[in-house]
C-alpha cells in the first residue's frame, strides 16, 4: 500500500512538472523578452544598483533568499543538535600535530585580514560579485584558521546564536516593512541613492549586510561544533 502511494504522488509530481515544463515556451519572444528584460531595466532605473544578479537574489526574489537562509539555518541547528553531547571542552579536543610557532603567528596575523575581506565582501555585493554568502563564508574560513592553529581557541556560542538571531530578525522586519508599504515582501523603501556608489540600493546593501553575519555566525558555529566531536 505505502508502495502504491509513493508511485502516485510521484506520478502526480511528475505530471506537474511535464505540464510547467511544456508550457514554457522555449524558443517565442515572450521567453526570450519576458522577465529578464525587467530585472536589468528595472535594476539600474529603480535600484541603482550594478549588480544585477544581487538585485534579483535579495529584492525581486528576497522571498526565495529569506527560505535559502532559512534552510541554512535548520541545517546548522539540526548538525548542532546531534552532535551537542559529543562536543569536547575547549582544550580538550584531541591534536595530532600542534602547530608550530610560525603558523600560529601566522594565523594571528591573516585573521584581520580575512575577516576585513569578508566584510569588505558583504558590504560591497551591490556594486561587484559577492554578497552576503560568499562574505559570512570567508569570515566563517577565518574562524576556521584559528581553531585549526590553536588548541585552545574558544568561540562563544552564545553570541553567535544572538548575531545569527538577530541578523534573521532583522531580516525579517525589512522584508515585512517592504511589504507593508508596497504590498510586496522585502519591497525597497528607502532612497535608492546613485548608481556605483557605495550608498546606493535602498535596503539591498543592508539585507546582504545581514545576511553575511546570520551565515557567518552559523557556519562558525558548524565548524566549531564539528572539530569539538569526540570519536
Amino acid at each position: 500500500m505505502k508502495k502504491l502511494i509513493v508511485i502516485l504522488l510521484l506520478a502526480v509530481l511528475a505530471w506537474d512538472l511535464g505540464v510547467i515544463f511544456l508550457g514554457l515556451n522555449f524558443g517565442n519572444e515572450h521567453f526570450t523578452e519576458g522577465v529578464k528584460d525587467q530585472y536589468l531595466e528595472k535594476t539600474v532605473t529603480e535600484l541603482n544598483v550594478a549588480n544585477t544578479v544581487t538585485s534579483i537574489v535579495v529584492n525581486f526574489r528576497g522571498f526565495d533568499t529569506l527560505g535559502e537562509v532559512t534552510v541554512l539555518f535548520l541545517a546548522a541547528t539540526a548538525l548542532g543538535g546531534i552532535l551537542y553531547k559529543k562536543r569536547h571542552h575547549v582544550g580538550e579536543r584531541s591534536v595530532l600535530f600542534p602547530s608550530s610557532s610560525l603558523v600560529m603567528s601566522g594565523s594571528k596575523l591573516l585573521f584581520p585580514a580575512i575577516i576585513l575581506l569578508g566584510v569588505y565582501v558583504f558590504v560591497h555585493g551591490h556594486l561587484s560579485p559577492g554578497g552576503g554568502f560568499q562574505g559570512g563564508t570567508i569570515i566563517a574560513t577565518g574562524f576556521l584558521l584559528m581553531l585549526l592553529a590553536y588548541d585552545n581557541y574558544s568561540v562563544s556560542h552564545n553570541l553567535l546564536s544572538i548575531v545569527e538571531s538577530l541578523a534573521g530578525i532583522f531580516f525579517v522586519v525589512i522584508g515585512l516593512l517592504g511589504f507593508m508599504n508596497h504590498g510586496t515582501f522585502l519591497e525597497n523603501f528607502l532612497p535608492t541613492g546613485t548608481l556605483n556608489s557605495l550608498f546606493s540600493g535602498g535596503v539591498i546593501p543592508i539585507v546582504y549586510i545581514l545576511i553575511g553575519f546570520k551565515v557567518a555566525a552559523e557556519l562558525t558555529g558548524v565548524i566549531y561544533t564539528v572539530l569539538h566531536e569526540k570519536d
